[in-house]
């Protein structure tokens, strides 16, 4: 009888690892990943990979892919594309430089003015998506072209800056340690620490409900080994930040949008009903459910991101530049294809988007400390895509 339940636990394990293969091969991707840099890096430079001030940089460095990978998920799942959202990241930190550094307006009214107009951008946009049935590669290829000439017209072709304080700390500020101890920073601590019983708590969540529905869940074994390692891995970054300067601004904004979009997504009716439009708009649209305005919303909300990490570059940078942003919309899209979106719509989840937003972001650092070059790099990339891309055809037709 042991034998057998042992044999069936196996078989459970390997069968759900085989149904869920794309999630589960990129998180051990990379972890796979991140072991191979720490080695090579230590063994070659003799330089900690995983210290606090290169974890601190990796997500200072690829806080803007995260956050408009968010956005795009949406935007693909939804059976679209946007190759605009570099050009609205240079176009709305231009914005952004030219009514603080310019005008003087307080950071207060800049940021929610920059949102609109990001949110504006993605309506615009939209509408002809939605509701004119232009393909959204032909709109948004346009956009890309319009509003890079936008940010050049806006900043005359010049550097624009720099920015005061209060608005270089939504990119390069830490939260201060409310404990006062010093180092470790326990606030930081205590953030990670309840960021992962949080994660902890919500997949326990998702396995009661699975059950409840009929479901079959994911085996014991896997969930508390998958568990054990996530929690381990937070606080073990939790601990690097925290002996360093704490945790970074846009840490805890990607925390809060990663949380917000999982949640929308997994849990709310109309997130569900962007996967259905997605899946088979034709049948989406004959269950009542209105397909054009999901389009629209989900660019309005590509633009709304889009914009908020322009401001986060700028601020970063210290200066809005005419060629900010360029060729960050391959990036993105490259994030959420690795991280398991389907080019055909219907599918992916925003853990896996940001799994393979870090993938993207190891990989750069990495290959910049060992002194690779951008041509490299740029190959290298480039076939991490069609492999992930290859995977997923690989899978389907399987």
């Amino acid at each position: 009888m042991a034998d057998t339940a042992a044999s069936g636990g196996a078989k459970g394990i390997g069968a759900h690892l085989g149904g869920h293969l794309r999630e589960n091969g990129m998180l051990l991707a990379l972890v796979a990943i991140v072991i191979f840099f720490t080695l090579v890096v230590r063994g070659m430079l003799g330089v900690d990979f995983l210290s606090a001030q290169n974890i601190t940089n990796l997500f200072l460095q690829n806080s803007y892919v995260i956050i408009m990978a968010l956005g795009m998920l949406l935007v693909i799942v939804a059976g679209h594309i946007d190759l605009s959202v570099g050009s609205v990241v240079g176009f709305t930190g231009a914005v952004a430089a030219v009514l603080t550094v310019n005008m003087g307006w307080p950071v207060y009214a800049v940021i929610p003015t920059c949102l609109l107009i990001g949110a504006a951008i993605g309506a615009a946009q939209g509408y002809w998506i939605a509701y004119w049935r232009i393909p959204s590669f032909i709109v948004t290829l346009a956009g890309m072209l319009v509003f890079r000439g936008l940010t050049l017209w806006l900043l005359n072709g010049q550097n624009v800056g720099p920015f005061p304080k209060s608005f270089q700390s939504l990119s390069t500020g830490f939260i201060p340690d409310l404990f006062a101890v010093g180092k470790p920073n326990v606030t930081a601590l205590v953030i990670v620490a309840v960021a992962a019983a949080i994660v902890v708590w919500l997949g326990w969540r998702a396995r009661a409900r699975d059950a409840e529905f009929g479901i079959t869940p994911e085996p014991m074994a896997m969930f508390l080994a998958r568990n054990i390692v996530v929690t381990v891995a937070l606080m073990f970054v939790g601990y690097k930040l925290a002996t360093f300067r704490g945790l970074p601004n846009v840490v805890i904004i990607l925390g809060l949008l990663t949380v917000l979009y999982a949640f929308f997504t997994e849990s709310t009716t109309t997130g569900r009903r962007v996967y259905a439009l997605g899946g088979n708009e034709k049948a989406a649209k004959l269950s009542g459910i209105n397909t054009d305005r999901l389009v629209f919303l989900t660019f309005c909300n590509m633009g709304v991101l889009a914009s908020l990490a322009g401001m986060i570059v700028a601020a970063r940078l210290n200066s809005s530049t005419p060629k900010a942003g360029v060729g960050f919309e391959l990036d993105v899209i490259a994030a959420v294809f690795i991280g398991g979106a389907s080019m055909t719509g219907g599918s992916g989840k925003i853990i896996g988007v940001v799994v393979g937003a870090l993938i993207m972001g190891v990989m750069n650092n990495g290959m910049s400390i060992l002194g690779i070059g951008i041509d490299y790099q740029q190959v290298i990339k480039g076939l991490v895509l069609l492999a992930a891309v290859i995977f997923d055809v690989y899978n389907k037709n399987k």
